[in-house]
């Protein structure tokens, strides 16, 4: 019986980590080729690779959504709560991407304030969302922990 019970865990913690992955790409692929791109190459263009190293970024992608699903979504849906996971969404986004904005102020030539502010807020901002997106899609498609 205790199998069948984290056999069925194991299950919705990967259809959940799949929802948060897919919303998580498709708005933050939106903000890199669209909206934002303009920024990035107007404050750091001499820094971008002509093309991003996909393995690399897809180990961010991994990690990113895996520590969002521990440390906010899952608690989330135990308690049934989308304040929770807005709210936990901005706070794991605002560290994560303060972490690395700020590392490179204090470590790159040319990366500028104007660049990690506006990084900042669009990590706050991208991971309160899916967050919150996650959690909802969940709900609707009555996953079960």
């Amino acid at each position: 019986m205790a199998r069948d019970g984290r056999e069925k865990t194991k299950l919705a913690m990967t259809y959940t980590f799949m929802i948060a992955l897919t919303v998580f790409l498709v708005i933050d692929a939106v903000w890199l080729t669209t909206l934002g791109r303009g920024y990035y190459v107007a404050e750091i263009g001499s820094l971008l690779k002509a093309s991003p190293n996909l393995p690399v970024a897809a180990l961010f992608y991994a990690v990113f959504i895996a520590g969002l699903l521990h440390f906010v979504i899952h608690p989330a849906l135990l308690e049934d709560s989308l304040r929770k996971a807005i709210v936990g969404g901005a706070f794991f986004g605002l560290v994560c991407y303060a972490t690395y904005d700020l590392t490179n102020l204090a470590t790159l030539k040319g990366f500028t304030w104007r660049i990690a502010l506006i990084d900042i807020a669009w990590g706050t901002f991208l991971t309160a969302t899916v967050a919150a997106s996650s959690v909802a899609i969940v709900r609707l498609l009555q996953i079960k922990f």
